[in-house]
């Protein structure tokens, strides 16, 4: 049976996730920018009116300006970004449960097989549109083929609100006579060095002497004549989030600050945030690493070893003392974030504490004890039902 594999890639993901919030933005030309404040920054997403000004990304905020003076601009907020995301890959396993996440705003889909229950490929993608405009309030643009490669370069040939069929018997004709660069993983050097070897377009690649190709580019040159010719076996590899390296939140602040107490509730919190994901997936970390990002855009990152655990009152106790360590009041920082790494192949140490002693572990039951109870309490209500008393704003409850 011939594979049916989607690409489903949101358009103009963080404009679109900040006009959900902010519905002011709909219908103006707007953008997020790395820093909107430094007219040195670069727009990082823009949507479609502030495209049709001429408005593009990695474009500075001063260029941008010059061209639609009341463009609206917004600071980025990766972790807003990174829910959404999750809310749209929690959509998608609706609809197959073969799911590869390519970035934060695209995944291919396997949806081989699933005729009888969503249609045939062209209704499915049209349903799948329809949900996410409907349920999320966001656009997309679908790519459907029967592999990974032309799934993806069909899903850039209608944007936004675009469903692509590309079979592969189309490739000659609709992909030949494109630019090399237009070629997904092909990138800039690729496209400099294929250009000296009077490579200039995919049909080029298609109809080159693929030796020369794995000589220049080795393994990689394979894979660029396959593709070019409408080749692609690679599997879908699902990628489970039990495979993530780390676990951590960090968060761009609305104001620079100097003041040690306000980072260290920010920290909490965050803290919270990434034991809350932690614990989701059965993990345990042996690892901590708080980052702290300065107003002159230099980073330092610290860390320090733990014994397994995903409790947020440890991780806290480990990203604080990492904090306190490295804090310059001198420096004000505009971003801060933590995370939790290294961590067990097998999950032989569940329920281990920070330190290695009894009293020390007997605490760490209880702890664990009152962790699950506060997790069945999300879990009914919200993750923003319970928090640590120190977040709660004691004017919310005079």
């Amino acid at each position: 049976m011939e594979k049916t594999i989607f690409l489903v890639d949101m358009n103009a993901f963080f404009i679109t996730c900040e006009t959900i919030r902010n519905p002011e933005l709909k219908g103006n030309p707007a953008a997020v920018a790395g820093d909107p404040s430094r007219r040195s920054g670069i727009i990082l997403a823009a949507n479609y009116e502030a495209r049709a000004l001429g408005i593009k990304t990695t474009m500075t905020v001063n260029q941008a300006l010059k061209l639609a003076p009341s463009l609206h601009l917004v600071p980025p907020d990766h972790h807003y970004y990174e829910e959404i995301s999750d809310r749209v890959m929690q959509f998608l396993r609706r609809f197959s449960p073969v799911i590869e996440q390519n970035s934060i705003d695209e995944a291919w889909i396997d949806m081989t097989g699933t005729e009888s229950l969503f249609g045939n490929p062209l209704d499915a993608a049209e349903r799948i549109m329809e949900g996410l405009k409907n349920e999320l309030q966001l656009w997309c643009s679908i790519g459907i083929s029967s592999n990974k490669f032309l799934a993806k370069m069909a899903s850039e040939m209608k944007k936004p609100l675009g469903i692509t069929l590309l079979k592969k018997e189309d490739v000659p004709e609709k992909l030949w006579s494109l630019p090399v660069q237009y070629m997904y993983g092909v990138g800039l050097k690729t496209t400099e060095i294929l250009n000296q070897m009077n490579i200039i377009t995919i049909g080029d690649i298609a109809l080159s002497n693929k030796d020369q190709l794995i000589k220049t580019f080795g393994k990689a040159g394979i894979s660029m004549h396959e593709h070019a010719n409408g080749i692609d076996n690679e599997a879908l590899c699902e990628r489970s989030q039990n495979d993530a390296k780390s676990i951590g939140k960090s968060v761009t602040l609305s104001k620079d600050i100097s003041d040690i107490n306000e980072a260290k509730l920010i920290l909490m919190k965050l803290s919270d945030e990434v034991s809350i994901i932690t614990r989701n997936r059965s993990k345990h970390g042996h690892t901590v690493q708080i980052s702290l990002k300065y107003t002159d855009f230099t980073t330092i990152t610290r860390q320090c070893k733990v014994t397994g655990t995903n409790l947020p009152k440890e991780i806290f106790q480990a990203g604080l003392s990492l904090l306190t360590d490295s804090w310059d009041k001198a420096k004000p920082i505009r971003l801060i974030g933590i995370a939790l790494t290294n961590f067990d192949v097998s999950q032989s140490e569940h329920q281990l504490s920070l330190f290695d002693l009894a009293d020390q572990n007997q605490n760490n039951k209880k702890d664990q004890r009152v962790q699950e109870a506060l997790d069945e309490i999300r879990k009914k209500y919200g993750n923003d039902m319970v928090s640590w008393a120190s977040l709660i704003d004691t004017k919310d409850h005079k």
